[in-house]
């Protein structure tokens, strides 16, 4: 008989612990939550305190009798789920199921490592109700509007669709943003660079104009421009003013599981569901052989705090000494302070040894994992490391009643950029690029190369990617840590919006269901409501609010504005876009529709013509296998690829945009590939590594 039953989340969990301890131990997995409210049925009695009905979930019986079973043949029972919400109520459940006492039983670890679990079993405490309870209102809560909302939209709107307190929040939050950009008025704006020379120098370096008799210049066209150039062609450049400083520039804090979502987005182009799967299986431990056996890489993935723990940075602070020098680490450790309301539970993101360098598992791991681990285990070694040294130049030069500012920099100590840059909007935001300026003195005169003016639009607000989508959620509150990726997988699926060249572009359907919650159900669909709701349910986890009272508040006028809704709303009818195109069946012409994988045509006269085919968009490109017409089309991911319509009887496809120009030196078809910098045609042959020219500059 074992004497101590462990039970954990997932298997891979489970399988991990297992390697830590003896035969005295069992470890099984719960595989998730066993109870949950019902399906069929809204299951919360609202007339005495919103209390819950839990069943055991379909499917899971087995696995109940499983753990009951084991649990009866333990001498101690000890549940190790997630050290979270979600994990604190699988415990409460699994506690009722098993009828276990009300002791010490609960035990919790950060990381999945011999050392932390050894060290929990010998430190259990007793189920947090307060954690319990902020679970239970989140549920009740999301289970009100889902079933009490979702369903008047399936009656006014159309059946499927679903509201929430965080997606329908979210699905406004692109609404809004898509109509400031259709609103917006690009205004036309100029800049002038001058490339200039120092005495004894054959290389220019470039000055940006600024001001003009000391104001700021605004130059908003090409006549403006054209006078100013007029006026500077004659113009003595004389360097006025220089200012040397050395500036220190810290490192980022380590990750929490926003951040990582985010740079995970743009550095790796994961999006955030791919980034919380790999992360966790990170977390669960892989086998890594050796001495070593399985272990879990990093700390726990849901957090929304910077802190590190005192003995993790004592361990990057030798590992910096050793690897790099002592001048690269801090006087002291790096503390981080954490975001408004952020919860200080759990500790970053952070490798559970510093000491696994990521080239040292890299075998072991899978490409994602290692990408992902090499991310984290950058991004903390940096965040406890000695700031970047950088001394800059600023000169200042006049020419007439005009002024020009010329700026360089070098790296004098590296520091952290030695390991890790962070990355924003696609760019590296700590990157110094090393750009010198020749000695210069006040008082000496340059020479002028050239004038180079620029015409410039501004640009309206960019659409969200899921990076920025992430980081607004997180700066006003809105969802946990834990909510960011299933609700973008959410608003996808129900067609609110689709994903465009990683953009989130609004439905039609997407924009009626805003236009109708923020008529009929403001609150709903408020940021501010929403976040202030989300500290509500913090201030129940802390034991200072009553979670059925919060419920009872919620509650009542809800049910006064759907009963008020029922009546005031009609039948929302969505505009139809109508082609050209036939139905083959009874000759309407056919209609555009959203579907789960994007756009499709269908016969208007459903239910009871059902015909269906492909929305196909050509691109004007002969397919070179067969001579048919190349289209785009959407995978079931939603990723863009290209293909021919011929297709099942033709196989061409490119994720690629395919042209009709053939390589000069191998024949084969050329394929446009963007980036920043504009697009190339480039030879999809390995073997012929023709690239041409930018052919254009994208926005």
């Amino acid at each position: 008989m074992a004497k101590t039953l462990i039970i954990v989340e997932s298997p891979a969990k489970a399988k991990t612990i297992a390697k830590f301890l003896g035969r005295n131990y069992t470890i099984k997995p719960s595989m998730g939550h066993l109870r949950d409210l019902p399906r069929s049925q809204f299951a919360v009695d609202v007339e005495n305190g919103f209390e819950p009905r839990y069943i055991t979930i379909r499917g899971k019986g087995p696995i109940v009798k499983e753990l009951r079973s084991a649990a009866q043949k333990s001498q101690r029972v000890l549940l190790a789920t997630d050290p979270d919400r979600e994990g604190e109520a699988i415990a409460w459940h699994l506690q009722h199921l098993l009828n276990l006492p009300p002791d010490p039983i609960r035990i919790e670890f950060n990381e999945i490592t011999p050392k932390a679990v050894q060290e929990a079993i010998k430190n259990p405490r007793v189920i947090n109700q307060f954690y319990v309870d902020a679970q239970q209102a989140r549920r009740v809560l999301d289970r009100i509007v889902g079933y009490k909302l979702s369903p008047l939209l399936w009656r006014k709107v159309r059946k499927g669709l679903s509201a929430g307190r965080v997606q329908s929040v979210a699905v406004r939050l692109i609404v809004d943003r898509e109509q400031e950009i259709e609103a917006f008025e690009s205004e036309e704006y100029w800049s002038l660079t001058a490339w200039l020379l120092s005495e004894g120098e054959n290389k220019a370096f470039p000055a940006k104009l600024l001001k003009y008799q000391g104001q700021e210049l605004v130059i908003s066209s090409e006549a403006e421009m054209t006078k100013i150039t007029a006026a500077l062609e004659g113009a003595t450049y004389r360097v006025s003013d220089i200012k040397q400083r050395e500036r220190r520039k810290n490192p980022a804090p380590p990750f929490t599981t926003s951040t990582l979502q985010q740079e995970a987005y743009r550095k790796l182009n994961f999006t955030a569901r791919r980034t919380m799967q790999v992360a966790q299986q990170l977390y669960e431990g892989l086998e890594l052989g050796g001495s070593e056996g399985t272990v879990g890489l990093i700390t726990y993935i849901r957090t929304d705090s910077t802190r590190v723990a005192s003995v993790a940075q004592l361990e990057a602070r030798d590992y910096l000494a050793e690897r790099f020098g002592k001048e690269y680490v801090p006087e002291k450790p790096r503390q981080y302070k954490g975001r408004k309301g952020s919860q200080d539970a759990h500790e970053a993101i952070r490798p559970t040894s510093v000491w696994r360098e990521p080239l040292t598992v890299k075998n072991n791991l899978t490409r994602d994992q290692y990408r992902l681990y090499s991310l984290i285990w950058e991004r903390f070694v940096a965040s406890q490391m000695e700031a970047a040294v950088i001394d800059t130049v600023t000169a200042n030069i006049d020419a007439g009643p005009y002024l020009f500012r010329a700026t360089g920099s070098v790296i004098k100590f590296p520091g952290y950029l030695r390991v890790y840059q962070e990355n924003v909007n696609g760019e590296e935001k700590e990157q110094e690029q090393e750009q010198s300026l020749p000695s210069l003195k006040v008082g000496q005169v340059l020479g002028l190369a050239n004038l180079e003016p620029k015409q410039h639009f501004t640009q309206p607000p960019p659409r969200y990617t899921e990076a920025s989508l992430v980081k607004t959620m997180e700066e006003l509150a809105i969802g946990r840590p834990s909510t960011y990726a299933p609700t973008i997988e959410t608003i996808l699926q129900r067609g609110y919006v689709v994903r465009e060249q990683k953009q989130f572009i609004p439905t039609e359907l997407g924009r009626v269901v805003v236009v109708l919650l923020k008529q009929h159900f403001p609150d709903i669909i408020d940021v501010e409501f929403t976040a202030q709701m989300e500290e509500q349910l913090d201030l129940i986890e802390e034991g200072k609010l009553p979670w059925r009272k919060v419920l009872a508040d919620f509650y009542q006028p809800f049910q006064q504005l759907l009963e008020r809704a029922e009546k005031e709303i009609g039948t929302v009818e969505l505009p139809q876009e109508i082609s050209e195109e036939k139905c083959e069946n009874c000759n309407r012409n056919l209609v555009v529709k959203m579907g789960r994988y994007g756009k499709f045509l269908a016969c208007p006269g459903f239910p009871e013509c059902r015909f269906t085919k492909p929305l196909v968009d050509s691109i004007g490109v002969t397919c070179p296998q067969c001579g048919g017409n190349i289209v785009a089309r959407r995978s079931k991911k939603g990723r863009k690829f290209f293909g021919c319509q011929n297709y099942p009887e033709c196989n061409f496809v490119s994720w690629d945009k395919p042209t009709e120009q053939n390589c000069p030196h191998c024949g084969t078809r050329l394929v446009e590939k963007s980036s920043r910098q504009g697009t190339r045609l480039v030879c999809p042959n390995k073997e012929c590594k023709y690239v041409e020219q930018v052919k254009e500059t994208l926005p």
